[in-house]
């Protein structure tokens, strides 16, 4: 493996993390136990002692630790790495030109991932400003894998795809996007016992959509029924194809739905446990994957499309 797409590897690696400890954050109520930012109680690293100094703040050390490491881990450990990459991607921009253009758009995410942090702080959490945070993550996630993707060799990319497949696992994308920035908003907005039992709502498979509540509840789950059966249309369609690629991608995507909705389940069930919040999060960002790793295997694959005659198509993820 070249050090490029190590280092890529990597830092999908510290992104998963990095998102799957935002959600932890979340489920413990964490998110507002550093006041302040960048700082933490205008400290760089809250000590015990400090924070013993500090009286009662409403929260537990172990909170204000657990929001501190997630802005380590983004600030210390992840940003610094992309910035590596994009270095590196600038030096062999003669070789790969796209890749450059790619690694140079990451760092605008990531920059604006990084004020999007300090909004979530400034905004006390708000269900709309950690719903943009985490969607921006998940953009960030998937240029990463994209930009892992095209540094591939290119035999494994080389069947080629129905045109079609593109805006269907788009529209896919989009929809497991939608699915998992409404959790968001159910979570923060206390909202994820609204619908008290399971599958059914309040009763009925209809509720009274009148209490706010119940109603981003029950859009969450809507959503996911729909990215539930778009999965199964993936499966489907990637079996009847050759790509062994996409069939394997299709197969663990059915899976984690089913692990997923077994967890989303048991927070019903067990009243949201910690420990079932965050899996539910975990697996949910591992669905996110899978699909942008099938969207940016068709991107890479050449289209079965007949191009114009006199025109040669050169597809926008291929090497320049």
């Amino acid at each position: 493996m070249t050090p490029l797409r190590t280092l890529s590897l990597l830092s999908i690696v510290l992104t998963y993390g990095l998102i799957i400890l935002g959600g932890w954050v979340r489920s413990t109520n964490s998110g507002l136990s550093c006041p302040d930012w960048p700082t933490c109680y205008g400290e760089w690293l809250l000590t015990p002692a400090d924070f013993a100094a500090l009286g009662d703040v409403g929260y537990s050390y172990f909170q204000v630790m657990l929001e501190w490491v997630h802005r380590l881990v983004a600030g210390v450990f992840l940003g610094p790495l992309i910035l590596v990459i994009a270095v590196v991607a600038f030096v062999r921009r003669q070789v790969d030109r796209g890749g450059w253009r790619l690694a140079l758009g990451i760092c605008v995410v990531l920059l604006i991932q990084a004020k999007l942090g300090g909004l979530t702080v400034l905004d006390a959490n708000s269900p709309w400003s950690v719903a943009l945070h985490l969607g921006n993550a998940l953009f960030l996630f998937t240029l990463l894998i994209v930009f892992f993707t095209r540094l591939l060799p290119e035999a494994a990319f080389a069947a080629p795809e129905p045109a079609s497949w593109r805006p269907f696992l788009g529209g896919l994308w989009l929809l497991v996007l939608g699915t998992m920035l409404t959790a968001a908003v159910t979570a923060k907005s206390g909202a994820s016992l609204a619908c008290y039992e399971w599958p059914a709502c309040n009763g009925g498979w209809l509720p009274d959509l009148g209490d706010p509540q119940v109603r981003i509840h029950f859009i969450h789950r809507t959503l996911a029924a729909l990215t539930g059966l778009g999965i199964l249309a993936f499966l489907v369609a990637a079996l009847q194809g050759d790509n062994p690629i996409l069939r394997a991608l299709a197969v663990l995507a059915v899976a984690l739905v089913a692990l997923q909705i077994t967890l989303g389940a048991l927070v019903i069930v067990l009243l949201v446990p910690v420990w079932a919040a965050v899996a539910h999060q975990a697996i949910g960002v591992l669905l996110f994957a899978t699909v942008a790793a099938a969207l940016a295997t068709v991107l890479r694959a050449p289209s079965i499309a007949k191009p114009e005659i006199g025109h040669v198509v050169q597809h926008p993820l291929r090497s320049a």
